[in-house]
């Protein structure tokens, strides 16, 4: 299949958008941050600042596949943990959506919820089941979801539901330095395409990331993963030291190499701090440097406040290219495909340099 237009729900600064964009499929995004949005914009993404609840697919005609990354805050391990706790009440929301309960209804019991954040992963399945049954719009031909580990088992459960629609599905963990990018990072996935064909997730094209196992040790037949080094411009070997403690321990601080991937990159990355291999403190990693981890453009123009939110948030381009190719029947993104991740904008014209000026200026770092 050859996709329309993506809408892309919880679309933050683009992960996604860049990687779709970059295969020659247009999109559009709906975000409610609006710094995510002054990003998205002054990267020339098409953007619709608001709230997805408020929003269908009646109001998004031409796209005929749909994408999401509900915010992870109640389900992520360093939060609170609502979601995870509700997550028996989600699944029976599933149920009842599939049922074609009333959404009214629904949505008051939704109201109920500890965190109202919680109830926002059963967005795209309101925008899946909304698309089936309207008359005048034809259901999404593939869906594209990621969160955080925790939602695999509701992904599991919209993988039932949209089986019964009619859609071959897969889904699971997939790790992101098993696809090229320079992190370690694990995501819950899942893609789904109407109609016979069967479709899986990408496979791994890189060896799994194992503390203390050489990188050229493993399957040969896959390549080895990507370093910090490999996409940072640093002239030296440098280590890193999380900001977070290892096992709950805030003593045990995570370290990492400049010959290893990053660890998970958070919106706190600016608190890591980085040090010569002979202990000396350096200069602790810029934004640009926090995107490329993520395997954003060098020159993605970050707008706004609080870009390293924005960037920790996001899904990394790389592996959201390999998700689409699969997504859509497409085979693996070759090389130079991936290779143009590297660079957003050709020519640095006077408006992108005044928006590298800004932020330098006017991020704020909490």
């Amino acid at each position: 299949m050859h996709p329309v237009k993506i809408v892309d729900l919880f679309a933050g600064p683009g992960g996604l958008d860049v990687a779709a964009e970059k295969l020659g499929v247009a999109t559009v995004g709906v975000e409610w941050d609006a710094s995510a949005c002054m990003t998205r914009r002054a990267a020339g993404l098409a953007t619709v600042e608001g709230d997805v609840r408020r929003y269908g697919p009646s109001d998004f005609p031409e796209a005929d596949v749909l994408a999401g990354g509900p915010p992870c805050q109640t389900f992520t391990v360093a939060g609170a943990g609502a979601g995870r706790r509700a997550l028996d009440e989600v699944l029976r929301f599933v149920k009842r959506m599939v049922a074609r309960e009333d959404r009214e209804e629904i949505e008051r019991d939704l109201a109920k919820l500890e965190d109202e954040r919680t109830g926002l992963v059963l967005e795209p399945l309101r925008w899946a089941l909304e698309a089936i049954d309207d008359e005048k719009n034809t259901a999404y031909r593939a869906i594209v979801l990621e969160q955080v580990p925790a939602v695999l088992p509701v992904w599991e459960a919209y993988a039932a539901a949209l089986d019964d629609e009619g859609y071959e599905v897969d889904y699971g963990i997939l790790r992101t330095e098993e696809y090229g990018v320079p992190q370690t990072r694990k995501r819950a996935v899942l893609i789904a395409r109407k109609g016979d064909e069967k479709v899986a997730l990408p496979k791994p094209t890189h060896r799994p990331y194992r503390k203390g196992v050489p990188r050229e040790a493993g399957d040969q037949g896959l390549l080895e993963w990507a370093t910090m080094a490999d996409v940072l411009d640093r002239r030296s070997p440098f280590l890193v030291i999380s900001n977070y403690g290892t096992g709950g321990d805030p003593k045990a601080r995570g370290r990492r190499s400049s010959q290893e991937p990053s660890a998970t990159v958070t919106g706190k990355i600016r608190r890591n701090r980085v040090f010569s291999l002979d202990g000396v403190e350096l200069e602790r990693f810029s934004l640009a440097e926090a995107g490329r981890l993520q395997t954003f453009p060098a020159d993605y123009p970050w707008s706004g406040r609080d870009v390293g939110q924005q960037i920790g948030n996001a899904v990394p381009p790389r592996l959201a290219m390999h998700i689409l190719c699969a997504a859509f029947g497409w085979k693996p993104p070759e090389d130079m495909l991936l290779e143009s991740l590297t660079t957003w904008r050709s020519v640095r014209d006077p408006e992108f340099a005044s928006l590298e000026r800004a932020v330098e200026t006017d991020v704020e770092y909490v």
